[in-house]
């Protein structure tokens, strides 16, 4: 950023300062997922489906805090790849969960290994204490 605009107000406020922070990482983090032929959002969806949960797109869309239309689309994505397949809810018919793949999953492993990489890069100025209380302020806001 231009020296002159680092003294601005806006760049005082924590909303743009975290909207920075994000796009910042995000861009990073897309271009060491771009070999792996992922985005940070199919990166996001394949990271929650090969959890121990296996959430519905309901659920990806809250958490992820995407319009359904958008999870439908990137979801359409992964399964056109064979990394991910619907099935129904068995605990609602009408809802559908998303389940890996066992390409999904070893995709996943690569990715993760590659968006760690990307945050280290990300949060190179930080000591290990201020990113654990980033990470623990970040939870906060985004997760409470």
């Amino acid at each position: 950023m231009p020296h002159t605009l680092r003294e601005s107000d806006l760049s005082q406020e924590p909303v743009f300062l975290m909207a920075r922070a994000s796009s910042l990482g995000s861009a990073t983090a897309n271009r060491s997922l771009a070999n792996l032929g992922l985005k940070v959002r199919h990166y996001s969806v394949l990271s929650l489906v090969c959890g121990k949960k296996h959430p519905t797109q309901r659920e990806l869309s809250y958490h992820l805090v995407l319009d359904p239309s958008q999870i439908v689309l990137i979801v359409d994505a992964l399964e056109k790849r064979g990394l991910v397949h619907r099935e129904t809810d068995p605990s609602d018919r009408r809802s559908k969960i998303i389940v890996p793949t066992a390409q999904g999953q070893k995709l996943y492993q690569e990715a993760k290994v590659a968006v760690e990489a990307s945050s280290n890069c990300t949060l190179s100025n930080l000591s290990d204490e201020e990113r654990a209380s980033l990470l623990n302020m970040l939870r906060k806001i985004s997760l409470d």
